[in-house]
């Protein structure tokens, strides 16, 4: 699928224009590159089969970004793209990922400091000369050391929401090509491991492990090194190979034999601590444990290996779920047999969080209703935004009626139970954002902040707690604020907000956006410890976004979760409890 090469070529597009103060238009192409991102299908086949028109049928894609895209893809580039590039600094679309520079700072420091990358803008912050730029002082220069850092540490990791699909699209292409050249192989066991396979928020490098007999390992191998994605083969062996593929990323392939192939799984799972914790065990067990099974010290010969369920079985524990691989005390819960149920896809009955075309979705109501419904959903809740938030399109009141009266009328056509909801700001001073009479009239009050992140630790936290005492607040959502790669968590003390939220019976959200992830898994882990509940909601602007539940769900198992402290695993009977104000 080329869809992700697209979407990147309009999410760059979008950081040009917005560098020479086009307006409008860069927001226009980042909603069609999310959209593009997200969607099912390979963009290139829909092309192929209803041309233009079909490319307009994405939601995003007007009859512009069409032209743009079909230009792509039968030249391999878009003149007027070419043109915009050649007004900019090469380093543009990397210094805009920097927080703290927006397109107006960025030009300055190129107009007067000729800072065009960010090997530039390191150089011009180590030397001091930023602060001495009007508009900028000591401050601005620190906050950006730390953003650059911050950029560092991020872009060395690849998101989850990139780096899962990406290891699928291989997995499958790699199976395609195996059953051509060779049908009769086995193909149930390839998979990706390592701490994608344990659903981190980031990873490094993709790795890959497969199960073959020695006759059928070169075979394999040929296959993987010549898929139409690799650029490059860095090495190739009889058991492992690597490649980069043309997206830039590393990805690794194992191959190992059927009687190992279990115990490979465990270890390239990892985590590192969690895997020496287990063979230290095996040790005292009488056995050694390696990538190549489970063996008796006094014999050598193997006893388990096969499977990772005995290998653990053989250790005396119950099998660990990969998400729960993190050494934070699973060893010992699983000694005891006192493992968690972790909470699964299919005990979800609904989404809390969703937008449309009355704030900034992408789609009409109806068409996210339909999707939602085609999912199975028992509900879900419309949140589009609370007027305050410009931006965003917010909902003046008398638009949010209107909405309610959609939704009234959808409700008569659709099996499922429809929230009317919003996503309503949580303004400086802790108050929400609309008044008590609109708030009350909600089924479900899902409280956010978008803006005035730098302040103290101290403002922050009391800003969020006065919103979790508002009796109409229902649900906190992005509790951290943290954009992946882009912007730090606003600093805020979660221990006092899980300590309001608790003792007001507050919902916290876990958004399954992947440029969220939020709360973390750590975080989860911390807020559970105080009886509280949560939601996993995808905070969706079109129907694509719908299918992103899986990101939020395993940091939900990474945080140990089980099916009663999600709240939308509950029958819309037990949801009412929740949230009183629902109606029949």
């Amino acid at each position: 699928m080329r869809n992700r090469e697209i979407a990147e070529l309009l999410y760059e597009t979008a950081d040009i224009m917005e560098f020479q103060q086009i307006e409008w238009k860069p927001r226009a192409y980042r909603r069609a590159a999310q959209n593009i991102e997200n969607f099912g299908e390979d963009i290139e086949k829909v092309y192929e089969r209803e041309g233009k028109k079909g490319l307009t049928e994405i939601p995003g894609v007007g009859e512009s970004i069409a032209d743009h895209i079909a230009e792509y893809l039968e030249t391999g580039k878009v003149e007027k793209f070419e043109e915009l590039k050649g007004k900019a600094p090469s380093g543009t679309t990397e210094l805009m990922e920097i927080r703290g520079l927006g397109a107006k700072k960025m030009k300055k420091l190129a107009d007067e400091l000729e800072i065009k990358t960010i090997s530039d803008l390191k150089d011009a912050v180590s030397t001091h000369r930023l602060r001495r730029l009007e508009g900028f002082g000591e401050k601005s220069e620190e906050n950006i050391a730390r953003a650059i850092e911050n950029y560092e540490k991020s872009h060395s990791r690849i998101p989850l929401g990139k780096a899962l699909p990406l290891a699928e699209e291989i997995i499958s292409a790699l199976k395609t090509e195996l059953r051509i050249r060779t049908p009769d192989i086995d193909l149930s066991k390839i998979i990706y491991t390592g701490s994608l396979r344990r659903l981190k928020e980031t990873i490094g490098d993709i790795d890959i492990l497969a199960e073959a007999k020695e006759r059928d390992a070169g075979g394999m191998m040929n296959a993987f090194v010549s898929l139409p994605e690799v650029g490059q083969v860095v090495s190739k062996g009889k058991t492992r190979s690597s490649v980069i593929i043309k997206e830039g990323f590393g990805i690794d392939l194992r191959i190992v034999p059927p009687e190992s192939y279990g115990a490979a799984l465990q270890y390239f799972t990892g985590s590192k601590e969690h895997n020496i914790e287990l063979r230290n065990i095996a040790l005292r067990e009488g056995y050694k444990l390696s990538e190549y099974g489970l063996y008796s010290k006094d014999s050598g010969q193997q006893v388990a290996g096969r499977s990772e369920e005995e290998i653990y079985r053989k250790l005396g524990l119950k099998y660990i779920a990969p998400e729960l691989r993190e050494n934070r005390g699973e060893i010992k819960a699983a000694a005891k047999n006192a493992l968690p149920e972790l909470v699964d896809a299919e005990d979800l009955r609904g989404d809390l969080h969703m937008h449309t075309k009355y704030s900034e979705g992408a789609e009409s109501l109806e068409t996210m209703i339909k999707k939602a419904e085609a999912m199975e959903y028992e509900y879900i809740a419309i949140t589009d935004h609370s007027r305050s938030q410009k931006i965003a399109n917010g909902m003046e009141i008398e638009t949010m009626k209107a909405q309610w009266k959609e939704i009234e009328e959808m409700s008569k056509r659709f099996r499922m139970k429809i929230l009317r909801s919003s996503e309503v700001e949580i303004l400086k001073d802790g108050s929400l954002d609309y008044p008590d009479e609109i708030l009350k009239e909600l089924d479900v009050v899902v409280g956010a902040v978008h803006s005035g992140f730098a302040v103290s630790e101290r403002e922050m936290t009391g800003r969020i707690v006065t919103a979790l005492e508002n009796r109409h607040l229902d649900i906190l959502a992005h509790p951290s604020g943290r954009l992946l790669g882009k912007r730090e968590a606003y600093a805020v003390n979660f221990g006092k907000v899980f300590e309001a939220a608790a003792a007001n019976g507050k919902v916290m959200e876990i958004n399954c956006q992947p440029s969220r992830l939020d709360l973390n898994d750590e975080l989860i882990f911390r807020a559970k410890d105080y009886g509280l509940k949560f939601c996993i909601s995808t905070d969706s602007h079109a129907v694509s976004d719908l299918t992103s539940m899986r990101y939020g769900l395993g940091q939900a198992r990474r945080g140990w979760l089980e099916k009663e402290d999600v709240v939308n695993t509950y029958p819309y009977s037990k949801l009412k409890g929740v949230f009183k104000k629902l109606r029949d």
